[in-house]
């Protein structure tokens, strides 16, 4: 039975919302760490990225699906949230469709302008298994009011 997702507190789901990049923290062959900074989405419990066949990322979460990310929250740079999980799912289905929302989200395009001859849109839906949050501190969030 799969365990279940961590779940994301209401204080910090609008950042899941926002248009923040999800900062993806990989573990390389050699064990050097790899981070980027990719466009996301949510999908019930998991969150959903999107990437190329071959490409780096594809290669790394398919060979060692654990994997980190930080999501700063765009208006409040002292507000974020952290997660550990693992990549439940690689497809290729529904991938092409995926790029367009984000790009929706993200650029306000109707479909992704950055297609290349040949590649193939790969969609991975992480399980998050552990969520860290910060806060802004008092004293900067009551200046904010």
């Amino acid at each position: 039975m799969p365990e279940s997702a961590a779940q994301v507190p209401d204080s910090h789901a609008h950042i899941l919302e926002s248009k923040a990049l999800l900062h993806l923290a990989l573990v390389l062959k050699d064990g050097t760490p790899q981070v980027s900074p990719v466009w996301f989405d949510t999908e019930g419990d998991l969150i959903r990225i999107n990437s190329a066949r071959g490409r780096l990322k594809d290669k790394v979460m398919r060979s060692r699906p654990a994997v980190a990310a930080a999501i700063v929250d765009p208006e409040d740079p002292f507000c974020w949230l952290g997660i550990k999980g693992t990549v439940v799912e690689i497809t290729e289905e529904g991938a092409e469709a995926h790029i367009d929302a984000l790009a929706r989200k993200y650029l306000g395009t109707e479909t992704y302008q950055n297609r290349q001859p040949g590649q193939v849109r790969v969609l991975y839906k992480i399980r998050p298994e552990k969520v860290f949050t910060m806060a802004p501190p008092p004293a900067l969030s009551n200046e904010a009011s």
